[in-house]
């Protein structure tokens, strides 16, 4: 998807479905990750990846709820939504690829780079906001500086640093539509929002989106439980942010309040990094027999994570009451992930869900 800033409602529109792609596109490596630890071991990083998959969930729900609050239409469903892996994620990083791949340091270290902070930008890069002042939420006043959006150099496009950065555009860009349009800039259908009596899971935080505020409110949520916007390892709520669980796991311990960066103080970590399913990275059918089970599970898997992205679409165009039965069978899927991963392909490797979802 191509972006360029945001001048326009549809210029708009086309962030808020890139946020949407991008809340998704990471579900599928943390999900692999997470399915690919061995049951009954590694408990604690099955938690923390767990934790980070469902509050991805709530992301894009945040994400749904903009878009449907400034008419636009959330769909899941279209081609090319589900990325080919391995792949740059939707904001336009482009120093790094994900790869659906098992638990290991090395996608680890994939997962740190994806929930990267907004600050500590690679040398080089342009400054295109500075000093901005950022909205107060629930009456806590927010610490530490203000978010530095970059743009990578040498792109005409939007390319953003960090999934933080890439919010901080999204805001800008309805400040600048409600200061031309004022509240007619939000005049989708209220019953499209999915509140948070759909929503069941401790992350929290889910809100509707009614106007300026709690869209403002809801960006803030997503940047600061996902990424972390400041060098701050715990967000206004006192949740770690998901840059800094990750790191808790390669550097063995975990973080706990007057911690500095990349030296947590807490208790240990235990992480058994061999009791793993060796799976294949970024697999496809094509790597399965044809005619196998093995083959023929793998396309089921595809058919019900399509089921899942319809049904999504469905709670997000107005059948708000889904969206619940949606969340239940993404975590449905994991006996499917289980079957698969089992198997050994022959050549020290396992199989994997390929994510090749069916259309038409």
């Amino acid at each position: 998807m191509s972006l360029t800033k945001i001048t326009d409602k549809a210029g708009l529109h086309r962030h808020l479905e890139a946020a949407i792609q991008l809340e998704h596109a990471t579900i599928p490596p943390y999900l692999n990750a997470l399915y690919s630890i061995k049951p009954g071991t590694n408990t604690e990083a099955f938690h923390i990846l767990r934790a980070v998959a469902v509050e991805e969930m709530l992301h894009l729900t945040l994400a749904a709820n903009i878009l449907n609050a400034v008419g636009g239409t959330p769909d899941l469903t279209v081609p090319g939504f589900v990325p080919l892996y391995p792949a740059y994620l939707p904001d336009g990083e482009t120093d790094f690829q994900v790869d659906c791949q098992a638990f290991s340091r090395a996608a680890i270290e994939t997962f740190l780079k994806i929930e990267r902070p907004a600050e500590g930008a690679t040398p080089g890069v342009d400054t295109i906001h500075k000093g901005r002042k950022r909205a107060h939420h629930n009456g806590h006043k927010r610490h530490g500086t203000a978010v530095r959006a970059r743009h990578v150099p040498g792109h005409e496009e939007e390319h953003f640093y960090s999934i933080g950065e890439f919010y901080q555009a999204i805001e800008e860009g309805l400040e600048r539509l409600h200061a031309e349009m004022g509240d007619a800039l939000f005049s989708g259908d209220p019953a499209r929002q999915i509140t948070p009596e759909y929503y069941y899971s401790a992350g929290g935080g889910l809100m509707a989106v009614t106007d300026l505020a709690s869209a403002k409110a809801a960006i803030r949520l997503i940047s600061e439980q996902g990424e972390g916007v400041t060098d701050n390892i715990f967000d206004y709520e006192g949740e770690i942010a998901h840059y800094y669980r990750f790191e808790q796991l390669l550097l063995g311990r975990y973080y706990q309040k007057g911690d500095a960066r990349g030296r947590p103080t807490g208790r240990e970590v235990a992480v058994d990094w061999d009791a793993v399913f060796p799976i294949k990275a970024n697999a496809r059918i094509a790597d399965f027999p044809e005619g196998s089970a093995l083959r023929q599970g793998a396309e089921e898997f595809n058919r019900a994570y399509g089921d899942f992205l319809s049904l999504l679409t469905r709670a997000f165009q107005g059948e708000p009451a889904l969206f619940v039965e949606a969340v239940g069978g993404m975590f449905q899927l994991k006996e499917l992930y289980y079957q698969i991963m089992r198997q050994p392909l022959g050549d020290g490797t396992h199989a994997a869900p390929t994510y090749e979802i069916p259309h038409g």
